[in-house]
């Protein structure tokens, strides 16, 4: 099997594969055109969030029958056109959720007392101790997820043991979760202290957060998405920050990640943010990698 890594994958897992056999090739630093000239002579690929797999390329796959993404999500790859040519589309759901559901739960300490800023003002050589000194605490209060699948779940594990009350609204429900409930969308709006939004994007849950939701939340909410860019209406989360309905954001993905990368957003001072890096630690990597290379292996194997 020729298979081509288009981007940043762990070594061990492309040396795992070449030991079984497979011709592996990387080009994680692949321009789209070059890509779409040479994906004919692959039989797999392997892709992470920046390498796009939609009708052109798959078109030109001749050759291709599996692609993979490291990762949770599927936005990146047309995966309806992909299976109607016969190739199959693989994930590895459970490799990133733990480092995804840490830099959430990072982000509710960080909002909670605004970490970031207090460093930028220390950075410039400021002492706002006074202006600083009206953080609050997470015990205590309420944590509204938006969606409870593996990364949710692990979240509201992790926030149950800070002593935080956890609801959650996932479709379709789920069982509660020890210490958890599950309640209507409605519900969790007019309760939750912080929401955190842990939903696929799909039609259903395009923009699931807009502004008649932001009007239903408390005043001074905070909010943090770390899943998927495009579920939650970013002009109205804006609008919501200014007028003081939202006390604060932290997000790691943005509707358009191509041009703005939220750049309206971030210019607020209540919002914090990363590049979509959900899944960026080392162990994650490791994991996604060793999954991969067990999926390309027993593909060959068949």
């Amino acid at each position: 099997m020729k298979l081509i890594v288009c981007d940043p994958l762990a070594p061990a897992a492309v040396e795992t594969m070449r030991a079984a056999g497979i011709e592996a090739e990387v080009r994680d630093d692949i321009t789209p055109e070059d890509l779409e000239a040479i994906i004919a002579g692959y039989d797999a690929m392997v892709v992470r969030s920046r390498t796009k797999v939609r009708q052109q390329l798959i078109d030109k796959a001749t050759n291709l029958k599996l692609v993979i993404r490291g990762g949770v999500g599927l936005d990146n790859i047309d995966v309806k056109h992909a299976r109607s040519k016969g190739i199959e589309v693989r994930n590895t759901p459970a490799a990133s959720s733990n480092a995804v559901a840490e830099l959430t739960v990072g982000y509710l300490f960080a909002l909670a007392r605004q970490i970031p800023q207090m460093t930028a003002s220390m950075k410039g050589g400021q002492w706002e101790k006074k202006g600083f000194s009206k953080g609050v605490e997470l015990e205590g209060k309420t944590l509204g997820l938006i969606g409870c699948g593996r990364i949710g779940s692990l979240v509201a594990r992790k926030a149950i043991f800070l002593d935080m009350e956890v609801l959650f609204h996932c479709l379709p429900p789920l069982p509660d979760l020890p210490g958890a409930h599950n309640v209507p969308l409605e519900e969790l709006l007019r309760r939750a202290d912080f929401i955190s939004l842990h939903v696929p994007y799909t039609e259903e849950t395009h923009f699931i957060l807009c502004q008649e939701e932001f009007a239903r939340m408390k005043d001074g909410v905070y909010i943090v998405n770390c899943g998927r860019g495009g579920v939650m209406n970013e002009d109205a989360l804006y609008e919501a920050i200014v007028s003081g309905k939202v006390a604060g954001a932290a997000l790691d993905v943005f509707h358009d990640e191509k041009e703005d990368r939220g750049k309206k957003l971030l210019a607020l001072p209540q919002v914090i943010g990363s590049p979509h890096v959900g899944a960026g630690t080392v162990e994650a990597s490791k994991r996604v990698g060793a999954e991969v290379a067990q999926i390309v292996i027993e593909f060959a194997g068949r």
